[in-house]
Formats: structure tokens, C-alpha cells, sequence
């Protein structure tokens, strides 16, 4: 069954809304003015940690830092 609904551009251009997300995100951090923009582009930046568990306990966490950028 085709659809005639009007299809998001970034969709039409292979992309997913995540993505879509991120550079939108990149471009806003890039036009603000400091000290604004350091402060944005600190913010990018996602610290979470991941444990492995054994026996119903966790072991030490391993942390990691994730950069939210396309480019």
C-alpha cells in the first residue's frame, strides 16, 4: 500500500530524525555568541557509565564520554 502523504525532508534526503536532530543542534551551538557557545558545546558532551553484571552484582563501572555530533 503506497502512501501520497507528503514525505519530511529529511527523510526524502535518507536520513533519520536523529540525525537530522544533531546537525540542527550543531548548527544553533555554532551561530550563538560566547560565552553562550562554550557553554552550549560543554553541554554536548554525555558522561554515562556501563556495568556488567554477574551473579546479580555489578561489577566495576566502566565511564565513558560521548561527544552528540554528526560531523
Amino acid at each position: 500500500m503506497s502512501s501520497t502523504a507528503a514525505v519530511p525532508f529529511w527523510r526524502a534526503a535518507g536520513m533519520t530524525y536523529i540525525s537530522y536532530s544533531n546537525i540542527c543542534a550543531n548548527l544553533v551551538r555554532n551561530c550563538l555568541k560566547e560565552p553562550h557557545k562554550s557553554e552550549a558545546i560543554s553541554r554536548e558532551k554525555v558522561h554515562f557509565s556501563l556495568s556488567k553484571w554477574v551473579d546479580g552484582k555489578p561489577e566495576k563501572p566502566n565511564c565513558h564520554v560521548y561527544k552528540l555530533s554528526c560531523f
